[in-house]
């Protein structure tokens, strides 16, 4: 709950609204998962001749991603990201690696 003046100044400006994140997830890792996006969806299979063939492919995407901005959602649990990080570590301490 937002208390006092901080309240009273939020309700006078509508255009700023507060997003809580959940307590195991911090504002870097929304930014880490941008970056993914960037990667995977701009610049995995990209072919750049210049910087200004880069720059401009950059541009774009963000443009794209600007417009069609919502947020990202969560989609597993805190266990099921815990139990398959313990079969990852499971499987690539076995001998064979």
């Amino acid at each position: 709950m937002v208390c006092g003046a901080r309240h009273t100044w939020l309700l006078a400006h509508p255009r700023f609204r507060l997003h809580f994140t959940p307590t195991y997830s911090s504002w870097i890792n929304q930014v880490e998962r941008w970056f993914a996006e960037l990667e995977r969806r701009c610049l995995e299979r990209g072919v750049f001749c210049s910087l200004d063939s880069l720059k401009t492919a950059l541009e774009d995407w963000i443009k794209v991603w600007n417009n069609e901005a919502r947020p990202f959602k969560w989609t597993k649990t805190a266990d099921q990201i815990l139990d398959r990080i313990c079969r990852y570590c499971s499987r690539i301490s076995e001998p064979a690696h």
